[in-house]
């Protein structure tokens, strides 16, 4: 677990080539921001040394030129959609990027509903935008999409669509998630603005897939295995390839919808400045790798915890089968198994020698500490004590919390509350540890020892309750599970495991 990309070169090359574009534009310039604008944890997973707000930073330094429009699909609305990183729908998140900018300075000039087709939900939330006094747009979705140019670049595709109004020569169009339509929105505008006789352009900053990787290098595999959902597939740019020579990567809605670019960017100055999807894109990230094994050694470790992921999805029947093939084979494209997660094997052994629902944790410096429930604690609130003990030097047989004070908490959780399981959860642990910690020297050395733990990686012999996993994200720990939600008798053999 080490650092392998060098974020402050990038902060300073990549805001110099953000800046080199814009210059080689005329009236307006609308950059698509595709990720996370902020709270980029997915960068800052597989490229370890990345800081999750890096994209931010270097926007705050065109804050006086630049506003910014938020996208949304009108059908992520519609399902409800959330970020799984925050747990979040991607309506309620619009309103908190809004605000996020807000506070750091930075105009948010309006919110752009994609993929309209009068969907309720989506009037709704533009109803509630406008009692916000939020501009907010619908853009609608075109027949034949991306392949039919002809229609699309007319008054009844782009022509369509509102007319965003924006006042400043740098729009960056950022959205909740992928596939929300942002690198539409950017090209309808620019049909709009010739319209107007406003010479607009367009560039792309998208960290991922990272151009100049190898096409099936780790990182650019864990990108695949994070949109797996969207059915995004990395490819060999072909028009690169044939306009310099040159292999690179992109992705393969940026390839499709390239000619469609190319259609518009002639009708506006005659001829197309980009001769590729690559050419499109601004993004530096892959001259600021350092240390490549680690950037590969973070993005297998994702590409396993998106597929614990998809396993969890699938049990509770939130994601389809398709999804968990595609990511298997993912893992054979990475020549990985779940095994190569040293967490995954230690917390089965544990299992397995105890027959009780175990857990593992890697800590920084490799050390693995495992953990079973008992009759006073689940396996999550066992781990973190374990953990901890281990951190502060503390003796494993030292009994940080007292019988005596556990029992009368699982009297209250069974007798009075009601509740099935009498073993405390984690955050119980953690408070029953911040009550000793005044008179309990071990227990404060213990509590002291919790941001160790952020960047480290527990694995979960089942799937864990709503409470043990949001205090395991709290902590920054990355966490999966197997995809069973009670004591098993033996492990999944279908699907993956």
């Amino acid at each position: 677990m080490k650092d392998g990309f060098d974020n402050e070169k990038y902060l300073k090359i990549q805001s110099e080539h953000i800046k080199e574009r814009i210059a080689q534009f005329g009236d307006k310039l609308y950059l698509e921001f595709g990720g996370k604008l902020f709270d980029d944890y997915h960068a800052s997973r597989v490229l370890p040394g990345f800081q999750p707000d890096s994209k931010l930073r270097m926007l705050m330094q065109l804050a006086d030129m630049a506003e910014i429009v938020i996208v949304i699909s009108a059908v992520d609305i519609e399902k409800n959609k959330i970020r799984g990183d925050l747990g979040i729908t991607y309506d309620q998140d619009v309103l908190r990027l809004r605000d996020e900018f807000q506070n750091r300075g930075l105009m948010v000039g309006s919110v752009v509903i994609t993929h309209y087709t009068g969907q309720e939900s989506a009037k709704a939330f533009r109803n509630k935008l406008k009692k916000m006094n939020i501009k907010a747009y619908y853009h609608y979705t075109i027949p034949g999409y991306p392949s039919n140019v002809a229609l699309i670049d007319s008054d009844e595709g782009y022509g369509k669509n509102d007319y965003i109004e924006t006042s400043r020569p740098l729009v960056v169009v950022t959205a909740p998630g992928p596939g929300s339509g942002k690198m539409a929105t950017c090209l309808s505008q620019l049909y709009h603005e010739n319209k107007r006789g406003i010479k607009a352009g367009y560039a792309k900053f998208e960290t991922f897939p990272i151009w100049n990787l190898p096409l099936k290098h780790p990182v650019n595999l864990a990108y695949e295995a994070a949109t797996v959902d969207l059915n995004d597939v990395n490819m060999i740019d072909p028009f690169h390839l044939e306009a310099y020579g040159k292999t690179t990567v992109n992705y393969n809605r940026d390839i499709e919808i390239y000619p469609v670019l190319d259609a518009i960017f002639k009708g506006i100055y005659g001829e197309n400045p980009y001769k590729s999807p690559t050419d499109m894109g601004v993004n530096m990230a892959g001259l600021c790798i350092y240390d490549d094994a680690a950037c590969c050694e973070a993005s297998n470790q994702e590409i396993i915890r998106r597929y614990y992921t998809a396993l969890n999805q699938y049990a509770n029947e939130l994601c389809s089968e398709e999804e968990i093939h595609k990511l298997e084979l993912l893992m054979q494209q990475a020549k990985i198994t779940t095994d190569y997660r040293r967490t995954t094997v230690a917390a089965k052994e544990k299992a397995s020698l105890t027959g009780e629902i175990s857990s593992a944790i890697e800590l920084k410096d490799g050390t693995i500490i495992t953990a079973h429930t008992s009759d006073l604690l689940g396996t999550s609130a066992a781990l973190i004590l374990n953990a901890a003990k281990h951190l502060a030097g503390i003796d494993h047989e030292v009994k940080l919390i007292p019988t005596e004070m556990i029992e009368p908490i699982q009297k209250t959780k069974v007798t009075y509350l009601k509740g099935n399981n009498p073993r405390l959860h984690t955050d119980e642990v953690l408070v029953a540890l911040s009550m000793l910690s005044p008179t309990n020297g071990n227990c404060r050395k213990a509590l002291e020892q919790l941001p160790k733990f952020n960047g480290c990686q527990v694995h979960a012999t089942v799937m864990l309750s709503e409470v043990d996993r949001k205090i395991f994200k709290k902590l920054g720990v990355e966490l999966t599970c197997e995809p069973v939600s009670k004591k098993p008798k033996s492990f999944l053999t279908g699907i993956g495991i």
